[in-house]
C-alpha cells in the first residue's frame, strides 16, 4: 500500500479520528491545517438514516447560509418579458429563453445554478436529459422554479447551497472558506444541518442524522460530535 504524502501526515497529526469533537474544536483543527495556497472551501457531510431508493426517504432541499458560501455563483434564468428585467436587476449572469435553450444543447454550461419562471417549465423540461445529471434542473421543492425569479437569484448570489442525499445517505456542502471567522462557519454549520433535519421525510425510522464530519478542500476530515451541531441530541 503506498504510504500517504508527507503533506497529508502532517495534516493528521494531532487528530483523533476515533474522536467525536465538539464543533468548535473541530473547526479550530481544521482551519490550522488548511494551508493550501488558495482559500479551500470548509466542506460538512452528514451521514443520515435513510435509504434513498425509497421514494419516501429521499432528502432534498435549500439552505440560505447565513454568512455565506464565499462562492462565485454563475445564475441562469429561463424568463421573458418583465420577469427577464427582474432577473438582469437582481444580478443574474445569464437570462433568456429559446436562445437559452439552444446555447445549453450546444453545450455551453457555463452556470452554477438555473433558475426558471412556472411559465417557462415547458420549455426547460426539454432539457432534463442535459440538466438533469448535472444537478442544474430547476425544482420547485429547491425554490429554482419561482415567479420571484429576483428573490431566487438574490438567494444564490447570497449563498443559497441547495443539498441532495446521495445513495449511500449521504448529504454534503461546501458551507464557507478557510478564511472565514470561525464563528461564521460554525453558524452556518448549524443552519444548514438545521435545514437537513427539516427536511426529514417520512419513511427515516430511527436515528435520523448518525455522523457528522467537517474538513477542508485539502485537509483531513474531522468528526464531529452531533450535540454541538445540532443541540441536545442526535435527532432521532
Amino acid at each position: 500500500m503506498t504510504k500517504p504524502a508527507k503533506r497529508v501526515r502532517a495534516s493528521r497529526e494531532g487528530i483523533d479520528r476515533t474522536k467525536l469533537y465538539p464543533l468548535a474544536d473541530a473547526l479550530k483543527l481544521i482551519k490550522e491545517r488548511a494551508t493550501a495556497k488558495f482559500d479551500e472551501t470548509i466542506e460538512l457531510a452528514m451521514n443520515l438514516g435513510v435509504d434513498p431508493r425509497h421514494a419516501d426517504q429521499m432528502v432534498r432541499g435549500v439552505c440560505n447560509l447565513p454568512n455565506g458560501s464565499g462562492r462565485t455563483v454563475r445564475v441562469a434564468v429561463f424568463a421573458r418579458g418583465g420577469k427577464a428585467d427582474e432577473a438582469k436587476a437582481a444580478g443574474a449572469d445569464i437570462v433568456g429563453a429559446e436562445d437559452l435553450l439552444e446555447r445549453i444543447n450546444g453545450g455551453q454550461i457555463d452556470f452554477d445554478r438555473c433558475i426558471a419562471t412556472p411559465d417557462m417549465m415547458p420549455l426547460v423540461g426539454r432539457l432534463g436529459k442535459v440538466l438533469g445529471p448535472r444537478g442544474l434542473m430547476p425544482n420547485p421543492k429547491v425554490g429554482t422554479v419561482t415567479p420571484d425569479v429576483a428573490g431566487a437569484v438574490k438567494a444564490a448570489k447570497g449563498g443559497a447551497v441547495e443539498f441532495r442525499v446521495e445513495k449511500a445517505g449521504i448529504v454534503h456542502a461546501g458551507i464557507g472558506k478557510a478564511s472565514f471567522d470561525a464563528d461564521k462557519l460554525a453558524e452556518n454549520i448549524r443552519a444548514f444541518a438545521d435545514a437537513v433535519a427539516r427536511a426529514r421525510p417520512t419513511g427515516a425510522k430511527g436515528t435520523y442524522i448518525q455522523r457528522i464530519a467537517v474538513s477542508s478542500t485539502m485537509g483531513p476530515g474531522v468528526k464531529v460530535d452531533p450535540t454541538s451541531v445540532i443541540g441536545g441530541a442526535p435527532a432521532a
